[in-house]
């Protein structure tokens, strides 16, 4: 199944910032609104912004203004940025497409954001 997969992750200090890059498992067109998730130990994976095909974005309010995800075509690398990564960041970050709520993609391993100093 096709997968849109999370890399980039690492360890960062607060403060700092971190591009991931988020791919399709394999040649998909017209993928339609992606969002990017995120989900630490013990809590369920909770969309961070997502972002449609011509680039129009949301992000969920603990993010806005640090977080952003450039697009300006239906298919993939997208390439979300952060910064200002604070204490509550840390977290495995996955892409997925966000249609209607629903992530229709298998989802893939993700990525680990550490932030520490």
């Amino acid at each position: 199944q096709v997968q849109l997969v999370a890399s980039g992750g690492g360890l960062v200090q607060p403060g700092g910032s971190l591009s991931l890059s988020c791919i399709a498992s394999e040649t998909v067109f017209n993928i339609g609104a992606m969002g990017w998730y995120r989900q630490t130990p013990g809590k369920r994976r909770e969309l961070v912004a997502n972002v449609s095909s011509s680039g129009r974005a949301n992000y969920r309010d603990s993010v806005k203004g640090r977080f952003s995800i450039p697009r300006d075509h239906a298919e993939t690398p997208v390439y979300p940025h952060m910064e200002g990564l604070k204490p509550e960041d840390p977290a495995v970050y996955y892409c997925n497409t966000d249609l209607g709520g629903i992530a229709d993609y298998s989802w893939g391993p993700g990525t680990q954001v550490t932030v520490s100093s």
